[in-house]
């Protein structure tokens, strides 16, 4: 898959009650896939499952989708730009109609919706041998199980469907958040275990790997969930598919090296389609976590150092979690030095132009911000950015997703997967349930395997902790330290009910506005005026 293109292929739904004709008819659309005539051919089936991934690509590796998972959370905060910052804010623009909560609605159905209509048409192929059939059918129900997940981890109850919509419909349910978990997205994953195989030639296609991670992360999450589960699940993830840490923690972002034995799944994208504008979406997150650097001295736009967007800016808090004496991870996951592409006086090309030497003390136990005072600054001729300068447009930028291979510097769309699923995160997860258990000693190995390989080397065994050290907020520090920037962010402080609690204390952006309620989405107005006799509303929202 990963040389074929996951561009939508749409079936018509005709579904008022969730979508609208909005961007989503401008693509290609097989003829007469909604009379059933092409998805019951095995070719059909084919494009139609790949087209259930494809609905994701709409989500991950967007604004969109890093806006609803970045944005209003203890690690990041507003930056200069972009049009979506009552998702930080949490003031009066954060309610039901804002476009974010309605797409992300959209896009979620929609991919449910096709997943239900592969189900529902592979009951009449008859040109597919019957253990492609069945992997196939474990792949779409892993696909749902996720739709509904994020469904419910973002609005709470909402409606279950487990048919294809053919029509127009106008009455919709409001399924409980338990039920939803029981009816569809436990069994589905539970199926997907069942009938996918362990691994898949077809690189980007889920794996029993993969649905074991999901539902392990899953019941984490219910209300019915069982850590023990978590535990269970996690452990064969970990020791039974060959998966293993990468030494260097830096190379997980190396672009050259995205199919690694660390990702357990990722969402593909295809250099040649992202270039040529054959895939629109592409994995965008080089725009968001970049700093204004194009405006400096020295220094002009490049593919080299990104298109900066100043969408996300890192909170104090997130800055100040890593010991940088022995923690690796902010040197190696933050962009420290540029060199000067339009040299000013005094400047040869390549020369340093920008330096941001990051927070608190350094590898070497020279704190940053003492050393530069203004007089030292004064002295070197590039510039010079200390924590009391950061502001909306000056702050440290995070280089995990910078893609200097995009075809010119304008260029939006990037080529690097999307990681959902890797193997650190498989033991924080198992960390997590293990605390949940009372078995911090287990905890607190899991994540000392994590935290030894983010050590410089030679600081391996002065990261390690001990049982006393676990507690829920340790692991959400590790989590920050391990996932920065990776969209885990806003669920995981709901996940643990620690979202209003942190945002409180170190978002200022949004510390005066977040309420108890905001651990839910609003419901889209769409959806409100579609329905027939109209849809609840989530509390704290005006109807």
């Amino acid at each position: 898959m990963k040389k074929h293109t996951f561009k939508s292929i749409l079936v018509l739904l005709g579904i008022t009650v969730f979508l609208s004709c909005e961007n989503y008819l401008d693509e290609n659309n097989i003829a007469d896939v909604s009379a059933g005539s092409y998805y019951t051919t095995s070719q059909g089936l084919e494009d139609a499952v790949k087209a259930t991934y494809g609905i994701m690509k709409e989500f991950y590796g967007t604004e969109l989708g890093f806006s609803m998972n970045v944005f209003g959370t203890d690690t990041y905060t507003n930056g200069a730009d972009g049009s979506h910052k009552y998702l930080n804010w949490y003031n009066n623009q954060h309610n039901s109609s804002a476009s974010y909560f309605r797409d992300t609605w959209r896009i979620m159905y929609r991919g449910i919706n096709q997943a239900n209509a592969v189900i529902n048409r592979a009951e009449n192929i008859e040109d597919m041998d019957q253990a492609t059939l069945t992997s196939r059918l474990a792949e779409v129900r892993f696909l749902r199980a996720l739709y509904y997940f994020n469904l419910v981890r973002y609005y709470g109850d909402v409606h279950l469907s487990l048919e294809e919509t053919e029509g127009v419909e106008t009455e919709a349910n409001r399924t409980s958040v338990q039920e939803v978990y029981a009816q569809a997205i436990i069994p589905d994953l539970e199926y997907a275990i069942s009938n996918l195989p362990s691994s898949q030639s077809d690189y980007g296609r889920v794996s029993k790997a993969a649905a074991e991670f999901l539902l392990a992360k899953v019941h984490l999450t219910a209300p019915q969930g069982s850590p023990a589960q978590t535990v269970s699940l996690m452990t064969n993830v970990i020791n039974n598919y060959g998966f293993s840490l990468l030494d260097d923690w830096a190379d997980l972002w190396d672009i050259n090296n995205e199919e690694n034995s660390e990702v357990i799944w990722s969402i593909i994208n295809s250099k040649q389609q992202v270039d040529e504008g054959l895939d629109g979406y592409g994995h965008r997150g080089h725009l968001y976590f970049l700093f204004e650097y194009d405006k400096r001295p020295g220094m002009t736009r490049d593919t080299e150092n990104g298109r900066p967007w100043k969408r996300f800016r890192p909170t104090d808090h997130l800055l100040s979690l890593w010991d940088r004496t022995k923690d690796a991870r902010y040197d190696k996951g933050y962009k420290h030095v540029w060199y000067a592409n339009n040299p000013v006086p005094g400047q040869q090309i390549g020369d340093t132009a920008l330096y941001i030497p990051g927070p608190g003390v350094n590898r070497s136990g020279v704190n940053q911000d003492a050393k530069w005072t203004q007089a030292n600054k004064d002295a070197v001729i590039y510039q010079v950015y200390t924590t009391d300068q950061y502001n909306q447009v000056i702050f440290p930028s995070l280089n995990k997703w910078i893609d200097n291979t995009r075809p010119n510097r304008q260029h939006t769309q990037g080529q690097r997967d999307f990681i959902l699923m890797r193997l650190a995160d498989a033991y924080l997860i198992r960390a997590e349930a293990n605390l949940k258990q009372g078995n911090t000693a287990q905890a607190a190995e899991d994540l000392n395997i994590v935290r030894k390989r983010g050590a410089w080397d030679g600081e391996e065994a002065s990261m390690e902790i001990t049982a006393a050290d676990v507690d829920i907020d340790f692991i959400l520090d590790e989590r920050a330290r391990e996932l920065v920037g990776e969209g885990h962010r806003w669920f995981d402080l709901v996940r643990t009910k620690k979202l209003v609690e942190r945002v409180k204390a170190h978002n200022l952006d949004a510390t005066n506005n977040i309420q108890s309620y905001h651990v839910l989405r609003p419901i889209p107005l769409d959806q409100i005026d579609r329905t027939e006799g109209g849809y609840p509303q989530n509390t704290g929202y005006t109807q």
